[in-house]
This record gives C-alpha cells, structure tokens and sequence, in this order.
C-alpha cells in the first residue's frame, strides 16, 4: 500500500484521480461501444497498463483498477459471466504493476465499483442482486491491497447506500460519486446535496460527482454539495461543454451533423464538444477555490486533460516536461532566429 493514505492527503491538499479509460480506450480501438464491457483488460492487457502509464506522467495521484462496467450484469449481458473473476483481478493487477512502476510517486491503487444498471428503488430482490454484486468485487479489491474503494457514476441514492455499506464493511476509505442527470435530482428523486449529506453521515470518506455534467454544469452542484457536507468532497466532469439547456453530455445535440446515428451525439459523436486542456485547468482552479479536493476527469478524459489539472494545482508532472512551448514554433513563436518571412505571415495563416 502507499505510504500515505488518502485522507492524510485530502488533509494536506488536493488529490487527482484520472479516469475515462472506457471512452479512452474506444477511441484507440480496443472497446466497444454500445455495452461497453472492459473486454481489453484480458483481451490486451498491455494497452490498458501503458494507459496507467500516461496518465501517471501526467500526474495523477491514483491508479484507479479498470473495473467499471466489469461487472456481473455487463458481462452477463454480453455472454461471458464466466470472465468476471479473471477480469476483476487482472483489473487490480494491472493497477498495481503500474504503481509499482512508478514507485517514486507513490501513487494510491483504488479498487472501482459502479452503477449496476438492475437496481430498482423499493425492490428487495434487486438490493440484494446489488448487493452481492458489490460484495464480491469489494472482497476481490481487497485481495488485491488496494488503498481505497470508488464508488461512482450512481444515479439512484439507495444504490449508493448499498455501494458504501459494501466498501464500508472493510474498513478501507470509501469515495462515493453520483451521476446527476437533467433533473438535478437522483433518479429515486433525492437532491444530490441532500444524498451527500447522507452518505457523509453513513461513512463515507469522500463524497462529489463524477461522469454526466461537463465542467460548466457540474460547478453549480459542487457549491450545493461544498455547504451540505463537511467531509472533502470529489469533481470528476465529463471534458464536454454541457450547458443549463443540455446539462450532461448524454443530452448534446449536434443540429450541424446531418449523418448522427439514432442514438443522437451520445456517445460517438461528441468530438465537437471537447473541452480543450485550458477549461479543465480553470476548472480545477475554480474547484479548488471551493475547497473541492479530490479531482480529476471522467468519460472522455485523456492524459493532456489530467495533466492540466495537475498544473493548474503548481505541479510539474513528469509530461510537463513536454507541455506547449510555442516560442519556437516557426511562424507563432519569438525565437530570434526565426525567420520573419514566417513569423510575419501569422495573421495570414
């Protein structure tokens, strides 16, 4: 385990977590889109470790176990329960090798458990498939050692109960994130400052947002959050530019686009609404500034990304040593030996 623990961390300053390693991942051609089962985990466990690798130079503070959407009910739904097991450790493995790599950083692992997609509120037969689907992938996490638990991306507050009674039962640190949706509220119709509260009561280490709301969106809920709960708190944005009319990236509509497919932008079509690294910088200036200490990126995110949080925060990861220097690009820069056929010809270009 790391010689310092998180919460020691959050105590000191901030603490950044990269995620999006499922959208990631589909970009580069090694997951599919659609059910969206972390499949390269077995399948080509090199990528998924030189992912860990990037976003470790870029600064993040932990190497989460690419477990979202590894779970019984994913796998179920694509026909392979049977990989759940090999998934889940060789997840936490990976995880661990990277950290390890990197020992000087001493990087936090974190186990990873998430939305379920079977819980339906007042069902005790859903809990309980719920439950024992959390249960078995905590116990695996901490087979493996990791450092703490996430619990994220949960759109129902009675399933993020049952996801931190789960991680709480090991003692280890619980970060518990929900996914707010148009509304504003919960889907089981619990404000998101009021479900935080909660949680905070009910143990939780660490409670916030991640994944559905871009930076834009998300910081309104942040202040809602920031005044409910005492403990520190988490932002994890989606990297698109959500706004009041379109508040989450599943709702962005693209009307200059005459070849969408059926399902609308969400969530191959998003491209035109990346944030570029310089608002995910504000952003975590702006976060900061409400005392929001645990961040990082979600869907979508990339190592540039994280790497602009951590220097927005004064840190110089080990890529900032390839971070944008355009003194020398050939007609935008102002080195002088330059040539002024080129640097004169800029506002031509």
């Amino acid at each position: 385990m790391a010689e310092r623990g998180l919460l020691q961390r959050l105590e000191s300053g901030s603490v950044i977590c990269a995620e999006g390693y499922l959208f990631e991942l589909e970009r580069r051609g090694y997951l599919q889109a659609g059910a969206f089962v972390p499949e390269v985990v077995l399948d080509h466990p090199e990528v998924v470790s030189q992912l860990h690798r990037e976003f470790l130079r870029a600064g993040t503070d932990v190497v989460e176990a690419f477990t979202y959407y590894g779970h019984r009910e994913k796998l179920r739904l694509i026909g392979k329960e049977e990989l759940l097991e090999p998934l889940q450790k060789n997840a936490l493995h990976l995880a661990r090798q990277a950290a390890e790599e990197f020992a000087e950083q001493d990087a936090l692992v974190a186990g990873n458990i998430c939305n379920t997609n079977v819980y339906e509120p007042g069902s005790a037969k859903s809990e309980a498939q719920v439950r024992e689907m959390f249960d078995e992938q905590v116990a695996w996490a901490v087979e493996a050692g990791v450092d703490f638990v996430i619990a994220e991306t949960l759109e129902f507050h009675g399933e993020a109960e049952l996801a931190l009674r789960a991680i709480r039962e090991t003692g280890l640190p619980a970060v518990v994130t929900l996914a707010v949706h148009k509304p504003g509220l919960l889907r089981d119709e619990v404000g998101v400052a009021e479900a935080c509260k909660r949680l905070e009561q009910e143990g939780a280490s660490v409670v916030g947002l991640n994944c559905a709301r871009g930076p834009a969106t998300m910081l309104p809920l942040l202040a809602e959050i920031r005044l409910a709960v005492r403990c520190p708190v988490a932002a994890l944005p989606v990297p698109y530019r959500t706004r009041p009319a379109n508040p989450t990236f599943q709702s962005l509509a693209d009307p200059d686009c005459g070849c969408l497919p059926p399902e609308g932008a969400f969530p191959t079509a998003l491209d035109p609404f990346v944030c570029n690294r310089y608002e995910l910088a504000e952003f975590a200036r702006e976060a900061t500034a409400m005392d929001v200490r645990y961040l990082g990126v979600c869907c979508g995110g990339a190592p540039h990304h994280v790497r602009a949080i951590a220097e927005a925060l004064g840190r110089q990861p080990i890529a900032s040593a390839y971070s944008p220097d355009m003194s020398k690009h050939y007609a935008l820069g102002d080195d002088a030996s330059l040539l002024e056929i080129n640097t004169g010809y800029r506002e031509d270009l």
